[in-house]
């Protein structure tokens, strides 16, 4: 499994194309890395419209992952130890803070606690994807830590995930490309998927953009993006140049849509969001450049029709990872290549609405790849993706 789907994988601008990037504009109306002002509030809120069918899905949905999702022992998918679990724990709670008592949810919750080893991650004993069970199943704990019920397992969590990271303790250099990242947790090179969870659940247990742990993410995050300089120091820096991201620039690099024609590793959206809210969470501003960069690649490949870059492969992981970033940079409106405005949460929201099952799944029927035939770990995606419509 890789960081995109349950793996949830995935997870260069030369000075002259940067320079014209910044002369014709971001194409965006909106982004600000701060909380946005009472006004801005105001024309984030979903039409009623868009409200309602985010309820109705939502509902049909989760009625889904009680009903027919949920195994005896209260996981979800349980093959992937703690990670499909608790995402849908995660997606539930987003839409229904109450159904904390819902015994559904508490089986579900039990089932994770029961992942809890004793260095402090949350995965199945033997797992190749500790990272990746213990970054999300924090994310879920999160979401259900009531009075404080969690917080020792979620301080050792964090201690576990920082301990994991690659960085000096794993005896790399900051001049090495796997420095910062986070890979599944076992020996494999880390990946920018797996980063961006790390750096997600991070962020989540309250460490703000300046700690050396987030810091570190960032180098490393930097470095699969096809932008030169801004302490990019990558072989292919300079391959493609168009602010874009790929997997993982680590052992020589990987790009999951491929190299181009001079062996530049190619950009695709789902990575380019992650670079994006990964960034955003590391304290960078809207006019930092590679902010810019990831920007104008967003704006010439906007789309709800694809994974761009992908097509169809991984394209519920891509609409949960697009909404979460855009949620996070404040992000209103995008303007696409022909300048065309598209205010996201809505289109996003008839996105999912129109390719709900007659079950209340979601399920990706054109590629399975990354687990997207997994109609657990694919309706959370969806839920997750509307619930950031939301808000």
């Amino acid at each position: 499994m890789r960081s995109h789907s349950l793996s949830l994988n995935y997870l260069i601008l030369s000075s002259t194309k940067l320079s014209a990037m910044l002369l014709t504009g971001i194409l965006i109306c909106s982004v600000d890395t701060s909380a946005a002002p009472a006004q801005e509030a105001l024309a984030t809120t979903p039409a009623k419209s868009t409200s309602s069918e985010i309820e109705t899905a939502a509902s049909r949905g989760i009625e889904f992952l009680k009903a027919r999702g949920q195994a005896d022992d209260g996981s979800f998918s349980g093959e992937t130890g703690a990670a499909v679990t608790s995402l849908c724990v995660r997606a539930i709670l987003e839409h229904r803070p109450a159904a904390i008592n819902d015994p559904a949810v508490k089986k579900a919750i039990s089932y994770i606690e029961s992942k809890f080893q004793g260095d402090g991650g949350i995965y199945a004993t033997g797992s190749r994807w500790k990272n990746y069970e213990t970054s999300v199943a924090v994310m879920a704990l999160m979401k259900a830590n009531q009075d404080g019920k969690y917080d020792s397992m979620l301080k050792k969590a964090e201690l576990f995930l920082k301990d994991i990271q690659w960085d000096e303790g794993e005896g790399i250099k900051p001049s090495d490309t796997a420095y910062g990242g986070a890979g599944y947790g076992s020996h494999s090179r880390p990946d920018l998927s797996n980063t961006s969870f790390l750096v997600e659940a991070l962020h989540e247990l309250g460490n703000e953009a300046d700690d050396e742990a987030i810091q570190k993410a960032l180098k490393f995050v930097i470095r699969a993006q096809n932008l030169a300089g801004h302490g990019n120091d990558t072989e292919h820096a300079d391959d493609v140049g168009d602010g874009g991201f790929y997997y993982t620039p680590a052992a020589g690099g990987e790009s999951q849509a491929g190299k181009d024609d001079g062996g530049g590793l190619r950009s695709y959206a789902s990575m380019t969001y992650a670079g994006l809210k990964s960034m955003i969470y590391a304290g960078l501003s809207k006019d930092d450049p590679r902010v810019v960069a990831a920007m104008d690649f967003i704006g010439k490949n906007y789309s709800l029709e694809s994974n761009p870059g992908m097509g169809a492969a991984g394209l519920f992981y891509y609409y949960h990872t697009f909404g979460k970033a855009l949620q996070a940079a404040s992000i209103t409106t995008i303007d696409d290549a022909s300048g065309t405005p598209h205010v996201w949460r809505d289109e996003l929201v008839r996105t999912l609405v129109s390719e709900q099952q007659a079950d209340g799944s979601w399920v990706n029927g054109e590629n399975d790849r990354w687990m997207e035939g997994d109609r657990n770990l694919v309706t959370a995606y969806a839920l997750l993706a509307l619930a950031y419509a939301g808000e």
